[in-house]
């Protein structure tokens, strides 16, 4: 009688069970989150498991397709090929000069994009005086700049990056006013109500919630700029990727032309990889699948 009596004193006493659980809580909590974090590393292995397996069928239907008859160099081809241009020094130097443009220009069109985006975005008359420029000339094909750019800079670097600038701004441009226009609205007038001035809204609410924007914008630009690199060292190049690559073709040396399509595709993805791993470590606080 009195054990019952001591059990249900335990059981009704205040706290009791909350106490139970506040306990259990801390050890929750770790376990959780080791199983998240087995979950993201599973996935990140099955994710490079099935892309090392994407890369291998590709490279035995290159194989296959090559041995079979068709007009392309076997992969063994074009790995020789790719390491005597490497060991003389040609496959360095094309690679320099041709990351030189891209960089240049992307950097140069991202940093002009953002401003002139936000400007947009924010401002109706900036909008208004603005966009319909942008509309315009985003329409035409940085190619068709070209015939332009030698005209008015010459045949030196400049029209190269120019035309790679453009491809960048943009694809950069557009996204990062889409970013601005599509902020939370309730985001907005709560920190109005909260007494936040403009600035204050600008910096703590728009611009944090218009980076996924710009991050997207920035790779799709980067995309652009490595897409529009080819046909930019068509402007008296002497040295780079696309150059390479087209001096090949007048010889009709198919492996060289496809040690310059990988390299500038490994380049791309590489870059794209560094954009990718920047917006997860700036936008951590948004849901992924």
């Amino acid at each position: 009688m009195a054990s019952m009596t001591e059990t249900v004193t335990a059981r009704d006493e205040p706290g009791t069970a909350t106490s139970a659980s506040a306990l259990a809580e801390p050890n929750a909590e770790p376990s959780r989150r080791t199983r998240r974090a087995r979950q993201d590393s599973a996935k990140r292995a099955r994710t490079l498991l099935l892309s090392a397996i994407s890369i291998a069928a590709g490279i035995g239907v290159w194989w296959l397709l090559s041995s079979i008859g068709f007009k392309l160099p076997s992969p063994a081809d074009v790995v020789v090929r790719g390491w005597e241009l490497t060991v003389d020094g040609t496959l360095g130097a094309d690679l320099v000069a041709s990351l030189t443009r891209v960089l240049v220009g992307f950097a140069l069109g991202t940093i002009v994009a953002i401003p002139v985006g936000f400007l947009m975005g924010w401002y109706a008359w900036a909008r208004g005086l603005i966009e319909p420029w942008i509309q315009f000339f985003r329409t035409i094909p940085p190619l068709a700049i070209i015939p332009l750019a030698i005209v008015l800079l010459g045949i030196g670097e400049e029209p190269k990056i120019l035309v790679i600038f453009l491809a960048a701004f943009f694809a950069c441009v557009i996204s990062t006013f889409q970013g601005v226009v599509n902020v939370d609205r309730t985001l907005i007038n709560a920190a109005r109500v909260l007494g936040t001035k403009d600035a204050g809204i600008f910096v703590r609410v728009v611009v944090p919630a218009s980076v996924p924007f710009i991050l997207v914008g920035m790779r799709v630009g980067l995309g652009a700029a490595w897409a529009t690199l080819v046909a930019a060292e068509l402007i008296a190049a002497q040295q780079g990727l696309g150059y390479r690559m087209q001096q090949a073709q007048l010889y009709y040396d198919l492996p060289t032309i496809f040690v310059g399509l990988i390299v500038i595709g490994v380049l791309g993805l590489v870059m794209d990889r560094l954009l990718l791993l920047a917006e997860k470590k700036l936008t951590g606080w948004q849901e992924r699948r």
